[in-house]
């Protein structure tokens, strides 16, 4: 049996529909599925505290130990890590500390580089629920 122009344009019409309902419920499940999309973002940045957390220790115990340079190398590493650790005051102070760390650094001030760097710890430990 040939299709008429009617059920040919109904069968368009029904696959037109198919395909659009499906590229706009497809999107929303990755947001409203299992995880979702800013729970990913979430876990990532706590992933980058952390890691920045763990860089600033290992710069501390550097500076504690007069070693400037490596001290300067995970400073570095745990402040671009909490640039990636997303907004909160705590990150922001924390941010702050590894600054003036990485400064003080630069200048050969190893016992205030590592003051500014333990102050970090403390900030990024901080735990944050206001984003």
């Amino acid at each position: 049996m040939p299709m008429t122009r009617y059920t040919m344009s109904q069968a368009v019409g029904l696959a037109a529909l198919v395909v659009l309902v499906t590229a706009t419920v497809l999107p929303l499940q990755q947001v409203f599925g299992e995880g979702g999309a800013r729970r990913d973002v979430i876990r990532a940045e706590e992933q980058h505290r952390e890691e920045a957390i763990t860089l600033a220790q290992e710069a501390a115990d550097h500076g504690k130990q007069g070693h400037v340079g490596a001290f300067l190398t995970s400073a570095e590493a745990a402040l671009q890590s909490a640039l990636k650790a997303g907004e909160a005051p705590h990150v922001d102070a924390g941010i702050g500390e590894l600054k003036q760390a990485i400064e003080h650094g630069k200048a050969g001030h190893a016992d205030v580089a590592t003051k500014h760097a333990e102050q970090a710890i403390t900030h990024l430990a901080e735990k944050y629920r206001s984003r």
